[in-house]
């Protein structure tokens, strides 16, 4: 181990060999160059997740650490999330719930919801604080 920033941090590449006794295969680089580098990723997971099973305590649980920060980061640069506006997002949850406008009465009026729905009004904090509380989600999902 290392200390970083007064932390202590494990050395990757000890666990990277650790990994390979194992009979773990993954990439050698901490950067997935590509879809076959991701994959080797995802399989040496996966693989390294059903070896240790619940235990949390393993010292491999270090190694499933660093292999899903890696996987984790080629996410973020690939496959970025896409951004969903409060609206979509309560389009979605209406959709999932089978939820008509007039199921929303913390909302306002079907009429109200239609406008919000339509873009012609925007939610207010009110009414996000409702709908948040409403399908357990933070309020930030519809900001």
């Amino acid at each position: 181990m290392r200390k970083i920033n007064g932390r202590k941090k494990t050395d990757e590449r000890a666990y990277a060999s650790g990994g390979r006794a194992l009979g773990i295969r993954f990439a050698s680089h901490a950067q997935a160059k590509n879809e076959a580098d991701y994959d080797a990723l995802v399989a040496g997971l996966d693989e390294l997740l059903s070896l240790i099973g619940e235990n949390e305590d393993s010292p491999l649980m270090s190694l499933v650490d660093i292999l899903s920060d890696w996987i984790e980061t080629y996410d973020h640069e690939h496959r970025p999330m896409p951004v969903a506006s409060g609206v979509d997002v309560l389009r979605y949850m209406m959709r999932e719930h089978n939820l008509t406008q007039s199921d929303l009465p913390g909302v306002g009026a079907q009429s109200v919801v239609s406008e919000i729905l339509s873009g012609k009004r925007q939610l207010n904090v009110r009414q996000i604080r409702w709908l948040a509380e409403r399908f357990g989600v933070s309020v930030e999902t519809f900001i």
